[in-house]
């Protein structure tokens, strides 16, 4: 499906405040008191995230973006696990992790397809930055349920 840079954001937007869901939610779930304040830390991340791209909506960083329609292709940045009630602290991991790889290829892929140099960097950063998310949870992972299995 093409979409124009403004309806991009607008996706990347809403993605944003789902993690920010996402990371509220999983707060609750986490066990211990550290790793809590780390999910709320992580949901304020995206937070911002979703701050940075309102502000480049709204102060004009899109008048000199990429005019022409995108071929994303949003499908491939769809996470296929579903978060439920009974999900356990491996199952939100598990969707973790792949909410942050999806949101770092949906930003490594706007970062090469805008022209203006501001948003390049911008979807740079935030690839860099939900790339280091991921990290962490393959870690977290790692550590809390490898070693207990």
């Amino acid at each position: 499906m093409v979409k124009s840079v403004e309806e991009i954001l607008d996706y990347a937007i809403a993605r944003e405040q789902q993690a920010v869901d996402f990371y509220t939610k999983l707060s609750n779930m986490a066990p211990g008191i550290q790793l809590q304040q780390l999910m709320r830390d992580y949901a304020a991340e995206e937070q911002r995230h979703k701050d940075k791209l309102l502000a480049v909506k709204t102060d004009g960083a899109l008048d000199n973006a990429h005019k022409q329609p995108l071929d994303l292709k949003m499908a491939d940045y769809l996470v296929d696990v579903e978060e439920t009630p009974e999900m356990t602290y491996q199952d939100a991991l598990i969707i973790a992790m792949k909410r942050e790889q999806v949101a770092f290829l949906l930003y490594t892929d706007l970062a090469e397809k805008v022209e203006s140099p501001e948003l390049k960097s911008l979807f740079e950063a935030l690839a860099r930055e939900e790339a280091s998310h991921k990290n962490y949870f393959e870690s977290e992972y790692d550590d809390k349920i490898y070693t207990d299995n």
